[in-house]
């Protein structure tokens, strides 16, 4: 017969256990919640600035994602121009740069984080708006929402050139 301390361990193994199993499934279940969405995004899911997107020049394209639970955006292609700009400014590697940043959801259309501008070497506060399916304003400012700058960046469903 077992004594009472060893009988608490035994329990206290077999909750432990129970409690990793519940949290690979769940995290199982959201990572492929996540990856649903950076595949497929439907257009009235507040997910749906999940994708990639070509900024106005047609210069850069981002691909958008979540990274611990908030968006997040890094650059997946970028023209000869957009390279050299960026190397000249003391970015040797633009491709994978992570340029939005920590976007908390504001509502169902808005975000508001960090944006990282490359060829100027400096972060600004930014703010997403998605104003349909397949446009989002990215707008970033200087101080206290002062001196802004928005561009509207189109969804694009593959890379320039692929």
């Amino acid at each position: 017969m077992l004594d009472r301390p060893t009988q608490k361990i035994d329990i206290l193994r077999r909750c432990a256990a129970t409690l990793l199993i519940a949290a690979a499934l769940s995290a199982s279940l959201v990572s492929g919640a996540s990856a649903r969405a950076l595949n497929n995004p439907p257009a009235n899911d507040p997910q749906s600035v999940i994708g990639i997107w070509l900024n106005p020049h047609g210069s850069v394209a981002v691909r958008t994602g979540l990274c611990n639970g908030r968006l997040c955006g890094w650059i997946v292609w970028a023209s000869h121009e957009a390279l050299d700009d960026a190397r000249d400014s003391g970015v040797a590697s633009l491709i994978g740069t992570e340029l939005l940043e920590d976007y908390a959801r504001q509502d169902s259309r808005r975000w508001s984080g960090t944006v990282y501008v490359p060829d100027m070497g400096h972060r600004f506060s930014s703010t997403i708006t998605q104003s349909s399916a397949n446009i989002l304003e990215v707008k970033g400012c200087l101080i206290g929402g002062f001196l802004c700058k928005a561009q509207n960046w189109r969804r694009i469903e593959a890379l320039p050139g692929a």
